[in-house]
This record gives structure tokens, sequence and C-alpha cells, in this order.
């Protein structure tokens, strides 16, 4: 599988707990900070539910 780059690009301030909770479980705790994980489709969906506070690149 391929390597994704996931950064996230805008504040978690005033979001659902939904979707911190989804930042959390990918790693992202600040903006600027970048992870990387494979591109299963788990993590496609995570990226999906916050695809307008993160960046990704492949």
């Amino acid at each position: 599988m391929a390597t994704i780059k996931i950064k996230q690009v805008r504040s978690r301030i005033g979001c659902p707990a939904n979707q911190k909770k989804v930042l959390d479980a990918l790693g992202l705790r600040k903006i600027g900070r970048v992870v990387e994980h494979q591109a299963s489709p788990t993590i496609l969906g995570m990226v999906d539910k916050v695809k307008h506070l993160v960046s990704v690149e492949k």
C-alpha cells in the first residue's frame, strides 16, 4: 500500500467532538503537524471526515 502524508492546516476549535476524536486518532494535535499513514480504506475514511481541516499528499 502507498503511504500518504496528512497535515493539519486548520484549527479544531469549534469542531464537533467526533471530528476532534478523528484528529486524535490520526495523531494530529496541532496545526502544522504532519503524520504518515498507509493509504488503507480506514485511514482514507477518517481523512474524508476531516477533509476541511487537513491536507493530504501522496
